[in-house]
């Protein structure tokens, strides 16, 4: 069976979940299919995605993992994605009920996604859809979906028609499943029986209390069916999701930088960490494990039943060195203990630089990012787990920088205050701008890699035009972002751009790309196969003076792997790396999206990364 556990660093073979095979006789698609399915009931869609893939390389003609893989992407909201993968896996034209039912689900997600009275039209198309289906199959599945998506496209005698034909169905077929009680729930709303519906649900749960993944769905779309009945979506409540959750707080003792606790009275502490965590539980949990308040977290959450996931700032030897073995070596006993009791591990970055602020918020913001990016996949509240002393930020990273970036995002905060003696914040501090003073500048941006196929065969009788018009398109875009760049160079067809904020980096991507669409290519005298190819990532890059142009310039590891990404992207598209990912869900920049590709391999043999198409939200 492939592993589920996570290890990962950015280019790490191993750097989703399922992380390695088994050494000899390789597994069967349904093993492959088995481990796809339990990470997707927990909701970790794009570790299910992965998995169905990497079966794919070894079973390419498996028709269920095939299904699986398109059902992930379509689950993380990556709906584009899910279409793509569903023609290119050959499954059109399939007549199996599950795999029809597929394609009507996609062009459903289409629809919700969709405002006005193109959500209508295309509401109406998925009815039809999954109407065609059940005449044929006689499934309750395609028909309580058709019942729903006529009430969207606004036909609801039609709607109630159908509804009533699913609980004869159902009653007929005697169906215990989660899936029967959750569609018994879904036709009685329809109908307006919401007791009966509360009623079915709760059976539904009952059956299947830890299938995250069917959970969301129905909540999604029986909230759909409250908004547009007027009905109360209290009803739903049953169907939560776990809480997810981003720990931190101060160190017992460390060279980071970090306020510390110098008398912490361990016993108390966690105690009301217990009783915080018993009050509202958390499902899924996302930090570091520095000593003190990351261990004590992470040993609560555990105890609690809560799966864990560690986001290191940087490799695993270094960072004990710096935020874990300074307090001592039972702390370094207990970082191991719960390192290896995690669902997951994490690094944000290969770079071992000792004690460097900025990789510290760098790990620290990625964690949060995953974590809003997990709720919004269960459709889970989120909320940060803190113990904070009260004391203001004085650095880049440290709690208090945590919590109001956290909050700065629009995020809610459980804050502990630390039941300790005096503090040692001032000798932290101290050490802290010592270090500073013999530093470089290190600074995390946005970095942006961009070229255009077929710029290697033009004549140079194009090359004027392709100057004046696709670089021309590239300066206007340069021009418009010029407050939020920091740097740009180019060389023939290529860009290079260092850019403040994800945001703005979201924006000046897909504002590339749109600029060379835009351009009649025929009438400028070019090849019609020209395209921009763009990769973008976030993380921590060092600013430094190139004495040859005369000018700052960024340099570092993660300005390497941004140029690999832009040959593995597809002529038109954008990708993005997790962390950009991360970045821009922590900006709360609701216009844009990241929609999953895989685990793929960057170019130069770089290792494999997470990686995500970037567009614009629908409707934006």
């Amino acid at each position: 069976m492939p592993s589920s556990r996570l290890a990962t660093s950015p280019s790490a073979p191993a750097g989703e979940e399922g992380g390695s095979l088994l050494a000899g006789k390789p597994p069967a698609a349904s093993e492959w299919l088995d481990a796809a399915r339990q990470e997707e009931r927990r909701g970790e869609f794009l570790a299910a995605f992965d998995l169905a893939s990497r079966g794919l390389e070894l079973h390419p003609h498996d028709l269920w993992l095939k299904h699986r893989a398109v059902l992930a992407l379509a689950r993380s909201g990556s709906t584009n994605e899910a279409a793509r993968c569903f023609v290119s896996f050959g499954l059109e034209g399939v007549e199996n009920e599950e795999i029809a039912a597929l394609r009507a689900r996609i062009d459903k997600d289409v629809a919700f996604s969709s405002t006005g009275s193109d959500r209508r039209l295309l509401a109406d198309r998925a009815a039809r859809s999954y109407a065609s289906i059940y005449a044929r199959t006689g499934g309750y599945y395609p028909a309580v979906n058709a019942a729903t998506m006529a009430l969207v496209s606004g036909d609801g005698a039609r709607s109630r028609a159908l509804a009533s034909e699913v609980l004869s169905v159902l009653e007929r077929e005697q169906d215990d499943t989660y899936y029967a009680a959750a569609t018994a729930a879904e036709a009685n709303l329809l109908l307006g029986h919401a007791e009966r519906a509360r009623e079915a649900l709760e059976l539904a749960v009952s059956i299947d209390p830890d299938d995250h993944a069917a959970h969301f769905s129905t909540r999604r779309q029986l909230r759909t069916i409250c908004r547009l009945m007027g009905a109360d979506d209290a009803l739903l409540d049953v169907l939560a999701g776990p809480d997810v959750a981003h720990f931190c707080g101060h160190m017992v003792d460390g060279g980071t930088g970090e306020a510390s606790m110098a008398a912490l009275d361990e016993g108390l502490m966690t105690a009301r960490m217990a009783a915080e965590l018993k009050r509202r539980p958390v499902g899924v949990a996302y930090g570091a494990l520095a000593n003190g308040a990351d261990i004590l977290w992470a040993e609560a959450l555990l105890s609690s039943g809560c799966e864990l996931h560690i986001v290191l700032p940087v490799p695993e030897e270094e960072f004990v060195r710096a935020s874990v073995a300074p307090a001592g070596e039972d702390w370094v006993r207990r970082f191991h203990k719960c390192l290896d009791a995690a669902a997951g591990v994490r690094f944000a970055t290969e770079d071992s630089s000792p004690a460097d602020d900025v990789l510290y918020r760098y790990g620290t913001e990625l964690a949060m990012g995953l974590a809003l990016s997990r709720a919004g996949y269960l459709d889970s509240h989120v909320r940060q787990l803190a113990i904070w002393d009260g004391q203001p930020a004085k650095g880049d990273s440290g709690t208090a920088a945590a919590i109001a970036t956290w909050l700065r995002a629009g995020g809610a905060a459980t804050i502990l205050e630390p039941i300790t003696g005096p503090t040692t914040q001032g000798s932290r501090a101290r050490e802290r701008d010592a270090r500073r003073a013999t530093e470089g500048s290190r600074l995390l941006r946005c970095l942006l890699f961009a070229d255009v196929r077929g710029f290697s065969k033009l004549t140079d009788s194009e090359l004027p035009g392709f100057a004046t018009h696709v670089l021309g398109a590239v300066s206007r875009v340069v021009e418009h972002h010029a407050e939020s760049i920091e740097y740009q160079n180019t060389w023939g067809d290529a860009l290079y751009a260092v850019i403040t904020d994800a945001k703005a980096a979201a924006a000046c991507a897909l504002e590339l790309q749109e600029g060379i669409g835009r351009i009649d290519l025929q009438t400028a005298g070019l090849p019609s196969q020209l395209a921009m190819r763009l990769g973008a990532h976030y993380g921590p890059v060092l600013a430094v003076w190139d004495p040859v142009l005369n000018r700052r310039t960024f340099m570092g590891s993660h300005v390497s792997r941004t140029a690999r990404l832009e040959p593995v992207t597809p002529p038109g598209a954008a990708y993005v790396t997790e962390h950009f990912a991360a970045a821009l869900r922590l900006a709360s920049a609701d216009d844009f999206a990241c929609d999953y590709v895989g685990h793929m391999p960057a170019a130069k043999d770089f290792g494999r990364l997470r990686m995500y198409r970037l567009r614009r939200s629908e409707g934006r």
